[in-house]
């Protein structure tokens, strides 16, 4: 029986966990929607070592970029806003692993921060601040939604089976943001905020290379639509596929 596809999830390290809201502290939501996909979820955080990093690039077959802490904006040029909390040793990793699976061509998929990692390492900016679209996260129970207008003729649109469809509610839990005119080289709009304001998903404009990227949080079944499980099977099926 061939095995399962190995999906490198990178994680926030001890400094960043001690500090986080019981909301965020761990990353097993992401890892069950790996396992419930059909792969198997490897988690790697900035304690690793050199050789630890090596071994993990080498061995995995695609790359998730989960959410979390702020980026550093010195990795798209700007001044930090206040308040910016930013976990250097992550933004690292994150870089690292990025080159490794790009390097390879294997398929990425970057979640809230994970999104505008991808967007930054392209060469894209970000809005650092976006009033009211955030969720209070501990020890509010339910998720801020929104709807998405997905770009009709979209990978991701296809995926989710939503091709004929203008509109999918979606949780928000970001305070950042992207605007189309900010997008990085190499990607391609595929979702934005009903006015068009803001980008909520994007994907390689090649069409022969698996990047997606989703501002919402899909790992979270209880406040996203089910069509979001297609992305996650998507997801680990190029995954069985790279590299091999």
């Amino acid at each position: 029986m061939p095995r399962q596809p190995r999906i490198l999830i990178t994680v926030h390290g001890p400094a960043q966990e001690a500090v986080e809201l019981p909301t965020w502290k761990t990353f097993s939501r992401y890892a069950d929607a790996i396992k419930r996909a059909g792969a198997e979820p490897v988690l790697i955080d900035p304690q690793a070592t050199a050789a630890d990093r090596a071994k993990a690039f080498a061995e995995m077959d695609a790359l998730l970029l989960p959410g979390g802490a702020d980026l550093d904006p010195a990795l798209y040029g700007q001044a930090a806003y206040p308040g910016t909390q930013v976990e250097p040793g992550r933004d690292e990793l994150e870089q690292d692993a990025w080159a490794a699976a790009r390097a390879r061509g294997l398929p990425v998929l970057g979640v809230c921060r994970g999104m505008q990692a991808i967007n930054a390492f392209s060469g894209g900016s970000l809005l650092q601040h976006v009033d009211g679209h955030d969720t209070p996260t501990w020890p509010s129970p339910d998720a801020r939604p929104h709807p998405v207008r997905l770009v009709q003729d979209s990978r991701l649109a296809g995926i989710l089976g939503l091709d004929g469809e203008g509109l999918i509610e979606v949780n928000s839990y970001h305070h950042q943001a992207l605007r189309p005119d900010q997008l990085g080289s190499g990607l391609r709009v595929s979702g934005t905020t009903e006015d068009g304001e803001l980008v909520e998903a994007f994907e390689a404009s090649d069409p022969d290379t698996w990047i997606f990227g989703v501002q919402n949080h899909p790992e979270r079944p209880e406040f996203t639509p089910p069509a979001f499980g297609r992305l996650w099977r998507a997801f680990v099926d190029a995954a069985a596929t790279s590299g091999r």
